[in-house]
């Protein structure tokens, strides 16, 4: 009806046009554009009666959207705005799985343990989730090369669905960019929350995934011993984003240097990269960046080369887990390369300069922080059994204890004191393996029918998990690197450091790059380093 009364009321009106626009054209062309404009806002009023339940949910995300009203244009009145309503928060997510679908694995994190982890699931057994606040895996030992740049940082960044395609593919596995708040052992769920670039996004939306096996696999946070300014003023480097703006400091910093009219103090200080951390991430970054000094820095940046300098400040001995003879010979080339060593510890760290315990002030204008690493603060809150130092205990099969279907690997998980065992070091090697292994545990469990919740308690999972140490190799700068292949600090075997060791060290690790692809970028990078010198652009 409403359709038949727009089209009566638009002929009535032209009707009525005809017949007055005979007699005074200007009054009758008023009154009909007055009473066309009414008639029109009339049945406009009529189509907008649409009922409630037919209008948009004033809780739905996509009505919260910023709107665009085509007559606030021409109103000649200002539009007064709405104040803002947060959305709703929403617990939807994933619900549990049903007997005749299969098992749900879902993985905290994409590190070396996870990615290692998901990687050899069985995605015709298990479907797969994996919930972490980035969607790639970082080649750490590589990292240190992309802050000067030796290596471009997308040649030591594996995306996850390349490291286990169903992730991508399969209807029932998913990747969620986001964190995990808590986990409720007893209903099999994990509470979540989106990552959110900044505040011009939306607000962090909140969901739930429910697991028939969760594997904790969260890492580590970097130790700062509660040494105040240390989060405000350091840059770490764990991630890729730690690398990149630790190169846009540097760059940063010597470009300023070159200015006309900074002081000499000023100068000296811009350009004085201080690293705190004598282990293999401190040790290979000063070597690093020394090689950048000497082969790019004092060839581009002629007027402050003899300005930037490195030092390298560590509490105890460089590479305390290598070979003695091989930490001499570390401490000499690395005094040869200009790298300063310092031995203290910092007891305050502030805008400009470091203090030392001894009151010693070292002024900086980059400041790196690498002295090892502690639970996060998830692990530490997580009512789950603890091993000795925070981190999540675990038995020889790496089972959370006390709880069904939960696992722990890597960084964030230590042996429960009742094993007997040592809590292993934060080391991608001892990630990697545990990954493998609890693979293949899980992939026995499901093809034992005990996949699903609360359904594997009297499946025998085989030989419990051993740990054997492959060595430890770091690069020095100036082509030359460490090799310790021994077990063992106190045990025997090959122990090399020079020229060969290097090429043993770019040998080994562009062989356990993930994939083809990155191992194709990280040595057509290494070859156009050699052949043209590093990049200096700030990008």
């Amino acid at each position: 009806m409403d359709i038949f009364h727009l089209i009566y009321s638009n002929t009535h009106h032209k009707e009525t046009h005809q017949k007055e626009s005979i007699k005074n054209p200007c009054e009758v062309e008023t009154k009909t554009i007055t009473r066309t404009s009414m008639a029109w806002l009339r049945n406009l009023s009529k189509f907008s009666n649409i009922k409630s339940s037919q209008r948009p949910n004033k809780t739905d995300p996509f009505f919260l959207l910023p709107s665009f009203t085509f007559f606030s244009h021409f109103s000649s009145q200002p539009i007064e705005e709405k104040p803002y309503v947060k959305p709703v928060e929403h617990s939807s997510g994933l619900e549990p799985t049903k007997p005749h679908e299969k098992p749900r694995v879902v993985v905290l994190g994409s590190g070396w343990a996870g990615c290692r982890l998901m990687k050899g699931l069985d995605p015709h057994i298990y479907d797969i989730v994996c919930v972490s606040p980035r969607n790639h895996m970082v080649f750490t030992p590589l990292l240190a090369s992309t802050c000067v740049g030796t290596l471009e940082f997308r040649s030591v960044a594996e995306p996850i669905g390349r490291i286990q395609p169903a992730i991508s593919r399969e209807p029932g596995s998913y990747f969620f960019l986001a964190n995990c708040t808590s986990i409720d052992a007893h209903n099999h769920t994990v509470e979540c929350e989106t990552v959110t670039d900044g505040e011009q996004t939306i607000d962090p939306w909140k969901f739930t995934v429910s697991y028939d096996k969760l594997v904790i696999a969260l890492g580590s946070h970097p130790s700062t011993f509660g040494i105040q300014g240390v989060n405000e003023h350091a840059i770490f480097l764990r991630e890729v984003y730690h690398a990149q703006e630790i190169r846009r400091k540097l760059l940063l910093n010597l470009m300023l240097s070159d200015v006309p009219g900074i002081p000499e103090e000023e100068k000296q200080r811009l350009l004085h990269c201080v690293v705190v951390g004598g282990g293999p991430t401190g040790v290979e970054f000063s070597g690093e960046l020394s090689d950048f000094i000497m082969k790019d820095v004092r060839q581009r940046y002629t007027h402050v080369k003899d300005y930037i300098r490195v030092t390298l400040i560590e509490a105890n001995e460089i590479l305390s887990s290598f070979d003695d003879r091989l930490r001499l010979y570390a401490t000499k080339q690395l005094t040869k390369s200009g790298v300063r060593l310092v031995r203290g510890i910092v007891k305050d760290v502030k805008a400009q300069k470091i203090i030392l315990n001894d009151g010693t002030e070292v002024p900086y204008g980059l400041l790196v922080w690498s002295t090892g690493v502690g639970p996060s603060p998830i692990i530490q809150s997580l009512d789950l059994p603890k091993a000795p130092g925070g981190r999540v205990g675990v038995d020889e099969w790496l089972r959370v204890p006390s709880v069904q279907d939960v696992f722990s690997i890597g960084d964030c998980s230590g042996f429960v004191e009742s094993t007997g065992r040592p809590t292993l070091p934060a080391l991608a090697q001892v990630a990697e393996r545990q990954g493998k292994y609890l693979a293949n545990t899980l992939n026995k469990i499901g093809k034992a029918g005990a996949g699903h919740a609360n359904s594997g308690k009297e499946i025998e999972l085989g030989d419990p998990f051993v740990y054997k140490h492959l060595g430890s190799m770091a690069t020095i700068g100036r082509y030359k690197a460490l090799v310790d292949l021994r077990q063992s600090k106190e045990g025997k075997g090959i122990a090399l450091a020079g020229v060969l060791s290097f090429f043993i060290w770019r040998s080994a690790y562009i062989t356990r790059v993930v994939s083809w692809r990155n191992r194709f970028y990280v040595f057509i990078n290494w070859i156009t380093t050699l052949v043209f010198g590093r990049d200096i652009s700030r990008l």
